[in-house]
């Protein structure tokens, strides 16, 4: 959904499937303004209906690769709105480097993080587990930087 703070799984190469609605699902994810996109190649599974169908994609047909390299492009492009804003963002771990954390919409291990300049006023340290308001400085194709 446009906007959610939730991500969207798509599957590619399903058998059958035309470069042409590949393009079309393309289109869309540059379109729809998708927040979090993720694919997986098809592959057959043991006992699915789908194995039967004509037009298996050849194993040299890499659309997965080719949809997450616009996918990055475009997050890349959305992370950088975040510049200049103020998030929400649990502190996971912290180091002499400062800390790392995630917003409300981030699944550790598998989304983005929020890195954390060190607090320099004893007013403004943070310990794992708090909830700090980090004003973000700069932004990659999935993580951001920012300070407290």
């Amino acid at each position: 959904m446009p906007g959610s703070d939730y991500p969207d799984t798509f599957i590619a190469g399903f058998p059958g499937e035309t470069e042409e609605q590949f393009q079309t699902l393309l289109d869309f994810i540059r379109i729809a303004d998708l927040d979090r996109v993720g694919c997986f190649a098809y592959s057959p599974v043991e006992g699915a209906t789908a194995n039967e169908l004509d037009g298996a994609l050849p194993d040299e047909v890499d659309r997965r690769a080719r949809f997450m390299e616009l996918a990055e492009e475009l997050s890349a492009e959305r992370m950088k709105r975040k510049v200049g804003k103020t998030l929400k963002v649990l502190v996971d771990e912290l180091s002499n480097e400062g800390g790392v954390g995630r917003t409300a919409a981030d699944a550790p291990e598998i989304d983005g993080v929020v890195y954390i300049e060190p607090a320099k006023k004893a007013s403004k340290r943070y310990k794992a587990g708090d909830f700090v308001s980090v004003k973000i400085t700069s932004a990659d194709g999935h993580d951001l930087w920012g300070k407290v």
